[in-house]
């Protein structure tokens, strides 16, 4: 196979486009080859030897399936949160689950029988106040206090 550089470098200029996008009809590789003016390309393209190829873009395939997920309510895990804290999870959501769990620790301590009734329900009203930051702030409480039943 010969070069065809220096035919594909006028065909780009004449149609105004860059050298990979010239198009040379691989059946008619020796007309190409023996036209070396501009006039001479100027007719191949008009033959439609030589063509330009369209422009290439970013296929938007990748896009339109993650938007198709993204409105069925996909993607919108955790792991896709961007940002602070309290923008990953509102402060709200955070709160609810710290109470969640101090509330369900306690019902335990209470059917375990280790704290009894007055002491559940007046630790039951510190968990309600925001006075414990965690279970572990909580037996810290607990202990400090002398609160465990005697047994």
């Amino acid at each position: 196979m010969t070069s065809l550089k220096s035919q594909r470098r006028l065909a780009s200029q004449i149609l105004k486009v860059g050298q990979n996008r010239v198009w040379i009809d691989p059946n008619r590789v020796d007309d190409v080859e023996a036209a070396i003016t501009r006039e001479e390309i100027k007719k191949l393209i008009h033959e439609g030897v030589i063509k330009p190829l369209k422009e290439q873009g970013v296929s938007r395939a990748r896009a339109r399936v993650i938007h198709e997920k993204k409105k069925k309510g996909l993607r919108r895990g955790p792991g896709s949160k961007t940002g602070a804290s309290r923008a990953k999870i509102s402060k709200k959501e955070a709160w609810m689950n710290k109470v969640r769990v101090l509330r369900k620790r306690l019902r335990e301590l209470k059917e375990n029988k280790i704290i009894n009734e007055s002491t559940y329900r007046d630790l039951y009203t510190m968990v309600k106040s925001g006075r414990f930051e965690s279970i572990a702030d909580l037996e810290r409480y607990l202990k400090a206090h002398d609160l465990w039943r005697k047994r």
